[in-house]
């Protein structure tokens, strides 16, 4: 069963949601390595963009976050975030390719966006509006595929052009078509740098150890090969 990109965050968004709560792509690799790029989050104001089903939001209710927003392009996972975290949350369906549209100027602290701008054909809007809406002082962190690993599927072969790539994966337990863009890392960096945010932190990720238990394969895999890329901007003081 091939499936669209879209029916995969909206009518599977339960099983997607149980999915990624202990896989070890997302519970052991890329939550850990993102979240090590925060500081202390206690009384932030913080946007989760590209929220999914929550996982990030609960994590930083626990952390005492002063204002928690959660932003979505799927409905669905915004109707679980409701239904799960109610009144912890202001949440709400935005499809982020326009940026935070509905937020004011200099009111987050901090940002986060876990593996949502591979899905973006063009990240410049996205990074403007996280400039005009982070606090002076204020950053973002995000994860996204790694520009090295996506390279495999081009079909020009030219590391510099932006391509629309069309994979399989199998994350709710069937084949999914999933549609992404792979780009270079000069095009993050510019995209990121030309909104006036400077990038602060880069990472390739640290795999915990936990998943040699789990799945040997994958554990290989992710710790003898890039897979994701953690970035930390920061909007200046000035």
């Amino acid at each position: 069963m091939i499936l669209s990109m879209s029916e995969m965050y909206t009518k599977h968004a339960i099983r997607y949601a149980e999915a990624v709560k202990e896989n070890i792509y997302n519970a052991l690799f890329e939550r850990p390595s993102t979240l090590s790029l925060l500081d202390n989050v206690k009384g932030k104001d913080v946007i989760d963009m590209g929220c999914g089903s929550g996982v990030y939001a609960e994590w930083l209710i626990k952390q005492s976050v002063n204002r928690l927003t959660c932003v979505d392009v799927s409905e669905q996972m915004i109707s679980l975030i409701k239904k799960n975290l109610g009144t912890k949350v202001n949440a709400y369906k935005q499809d982020i390719s326009f940026g935070l549209p509905y937020e004011n100027n200099n009111s987050a602290d901090v940002i986060v966006s876990p593996l949502v701008l591979h899905y973006i054909e063009n990240l410049k809007p996205v990074f403007e509006s996280v400039y005009r809406v982070l606090k002076p002082g204020g950053y973002m962190v995000f994860s996204m595929h790694h520009p090295f690993t996506d390279f495999k599927y081009s079909q020009s072969s030219h590391y510099f052009e932006r391509e629309s790539i069309e994979e399989e994966w199998d994350t709710i337990g069937f084949p999914v078509s999933v549609r992404f863009y792979r780009r270079s890392l000069t095009e993050i960096s510019e995209a990121i740098t030309s909104s006036g945010l400077m990038i602060s932190k880069i990472s390739e990720g640290t795999l915990d150890e936990k998943a040699k238990q789990i799945n040997q394969k994958i554990y290989s895999y992710l710790k003898n090969n890039p897979n994701f890329i953690f970035i930390r901007c920061e909007k200046s003081t000035r």
